[in-house]
């Protein structure tokens, strides 16, 4: 951008990938996919190992605490993590690789239990409803659930083609309903269990030899004690999954990021308790143990719906809200699924383990289309390979729900000694401090549960165990290869016309385009030019309101005889300033409008920039090569030399820092 107006070209990095959520809205979108599993998880818990499952799957909602607080670690020591970034900086990427491919297993699966279970609520629900009706049509359930599911995994296909994304706000309105929905089957579940009075369920479980699995042929390995203990802690595990969600979301969280985070697992793990572990408990209370084992045993909380105490006409309504809020929750989870699958290959894709064959962009929607058809294809191809089978289902999900937290907590014991000198804003507790290092016992202790609970599920689980390692080494495999392709390459990625649009951004022709999107009463401009020297954009994300205050990050490239229509491009550093500029905006949890221009001066840029937005303040990083003082009088005679003589009056203040020192100036 130069003085002269036919010069004028601007890039802006599209805002939408730095709107912030509230920790509400955050916790929203990982119940979601986190709580949809207490629609199944019970039935699926019963029919491996008997009655006793209530006392197992709320053990398991009480251990979410404990991995609640591994991801709290992990999330504030990556604001941009996940399982592969957390893995592959504790041991490397050939276990980055080995994580995310089970982790694909776990939300691949998402899709496919979720729907079903989806599909096996609404046809029980329809059992009930159309005999009243006189409507004589009966499929059996597990075909309509499969109809559904595979009706519901195309709807979700198209919507990912397209771009469309999860909604917090949608998210939060399903939540909430499905809340109400809860509270209301919890008091009426307690007025009748005080109208008809209760048993506790017994403890200890009883294993069918479908659910032993290979021990049977281990006569000393006896499912009882301990061991008895952690198998069926092992198949009541699933009702873990959508724990990675936190990670991704953890970026969206806004200011101040780490007190929202301990909020949201607060949330979670409270919900998780009441919703999943207390109706699961109660669900066993009250239904009679055949009715759990057969006629409900797909649809525990439609079951506890009609078993209630009242007349059959409320107790048909409350199943009825019970389905509506299951099969939203449930259908979101589904949605989750393609997200999250996707957001994860792109990911590993970033790090150069994912041909860019797979990252092809649709021509209209930019979308990755191809990875999209990928998840779609192969949870289509559960689905029908299950037949609707959610116990089988929910076996091969407990394997990848496993590996991924067993693969998390071990990276976070390894980077206590790797990362010795990181500090930590919040630590797992149970910790011994020796020397530097804080031994994390806490984490010791868990990582034994994981590893015991991992090894015997696949001992237990035949076919889960069978095809969860076919998926991993398949996806492992494929991204070797993968790997091995671009490290042949000149450049990692193909420079192309795509590449703008992989950024999210857009040209504008002028400043003055980009004007109505700033709507906040304040206004600062923070030019960036250094991605490695960011403390004066550091400083400001600080302390600023994001509420009341635009926060536009400058950079401009030096350049001459810019024309219009010219062909400037952006480069791969400069591209670089603003991905390490996005990366700060999210570990602060603030909004930023990063815009880029070209210019023969970047001060005449900053000055124009600033009094077309009508800048409160322009903060600057020091320079090296002029130092604070140079820069400070070629911004004052910018500033002076562009500013109209009829333009109101205004103090603006100019600031140049750097650390543990400023300058300032009235610009006026």
């Amino acid at each position: 951008m130069v003085v002269n107006p036919k010069y004028k070209q601007v890039f802006v990095l599209s805002t939408a990938m730095l709107s912030f959520i509230s920790f509400w809205k955050a916790s929203a979108i990982v119940l979601c996919d986190f709580g949809s599993s207490a629609f199944y998880s019970g039935g699926i818990a019963m029919r491996a190992f008997g009655p006793a499952f209530p006392w197992f799957i709320l053990g398991v909602m009480l251990f979410s605490g404990v991995m609640l607080g591994v991801y709290t670690e992990s999330c504030i020591m990556f604001t941009r993590g996940g399982l592969y970034i957390v893995v592959r900086e504790a041991m490397g990427k050939v276990m980055a690789k080995l994580s995310v491919s089970a982790l694909l297993l776990d939300y691949t699966l998402t899709g496919p239990i979720s729907s079903v279970a989806a599909g096996l609520y609404l046809g029980g629900l329809f059992d009930n409803i159309l005999p009243l009706l006189h409507i004589n049509w009966q499929v059996p359930s597990r075909a309509f659930a499969v109809i559904f599911a595979l009706a519901v995994t195309g709807y979700f296909w198209r919507e990912n083609i397209k771009g469309v994304e999860e909604s917090a706000d949608n998210n939060l309105k399903i939540v909430s309903f499905v809340a109400v929905v809860a509270v209301i089957l919890i008091v009426w579940s307690g007025f009748t269990l005080y109208h008809r009075g209760f048993t506790l369920p017994p403890f200890t479980p009883v294993f069918t030899d479908e659910a032993l699995g290979w021990t049977v042929h281990f006569p000393w390995l006896k499912a009882v004690g301990l061991v008895g203990i952690m198998m069926a802690f092992g198949h009541s595990v699933l009702a873990l999954s959508g724990l990675e969600t936190l990670a991704q979301v953890y970026r969206e969280i806004e200011d101040p990021k780490i007190e929202n985070l301990k909020k949201t697992v607060v949330i979670i793990f409270i919900f998780s308790i009441l919703f999943t572990g207390l109706l699961t408990f109660i669900s066993a209370l009250i239904i009679p143990s055949d009715l759990i084992a057969g006629k409900y045993a797909e649809n525990l909380l439609s079951g506890l719906a009609l078993e209630l105490h009242g007349p059959y006409w409320a107790r048909l309504f409350m199943q009825m809200a019970v389905v509506l809020s299951g099969v939203l929750m449930l259908v979101g989870a589904v949605n989750t699924s393609f997200v999250g699958a996707n957001g994860v290959l792109n990911r590993v894709a970033d790090d150069g383990i994912l041909h860019d064959w797979f990252r092809h962009l649709h021509k209209k929607y930019g979308t990755t289309h191809r990875l999209v058809n990928i998840i779609a294809i192969t949870q289509i191809l559960i689905i029908l390979i299950s037949r609707g089978d959610i116990y089988l289902l929910g076996q091969a999900y407990a394997f990848g729900v496993m590996w991924s937290l067993t693969f998390d907590t071990l990276s976070m014991i390894i980077l206590r000694f790797k990362k010795r000198d990181e500090e930590r804003e919040w630590m797992f507790p149970i910790n011994i401090k020796a020397g530097n290092v804080y031994v994390p016992v806490g984490l010791f202790a868990i990582l034994l549960v994981l590893l015991t609970a991992t090894g015997l599920n696949m001992l237990t689980k035949k076919i889960a165990t069978i095809g969860g390692v076919l998926f991993t080494t398949t996806f492992f495999t494929i991204f070797h290869i993968s790997e091995k392709m671009n490290e042949k390459k000149a450049q990692l990625y193909a420079e192309d016309d795509e590449s703008d649009e992989k950024m999210n951004l857009r040209r504008e022709a002028d400043i003055s385009s980009v004007l109505p999107e700033l709507t906040k009463d304040r206004c600062i401009l923070v030019p960036v030019r250094n991605p490695n020297n960011l403390v004066h954009l550091a400083s400001v994300l600080e302390t600023v309101e994001d509420e009341n205050t635009n926060i536009i990050v400058l950079s401009a490239k030096i350049t001459s005889g810019i024309q219009i229509g010219g062909g400037e491009a952006m480069s791969d550093e400069d591209k670089d300033v603003f991905s390490a500029v996005v990366l700060l905006a999210e570990k602060y949890g603030k909004t930023v409008k990063p815009i880029f221009v070209f210019s023969n001066n970047p001060f005449y840029s900053m000055a124009q920039v600033a009094q077309a937005a009508g800048a409160d303040e322009i903060v600057m990083g020091v320079s090296g090569s002029t130092g604070a003082e140079v820069q400070m009088e070629r911004l004052a005679m910018a500033w002076g030399m562009l500013k109209k003589p009829d333009a109101p009056a205004k103090h603006v203040l100019a600031r140049v820092v750097w650390e543990g020192r400023q300058m300032t100036y009235q610009l006026s």
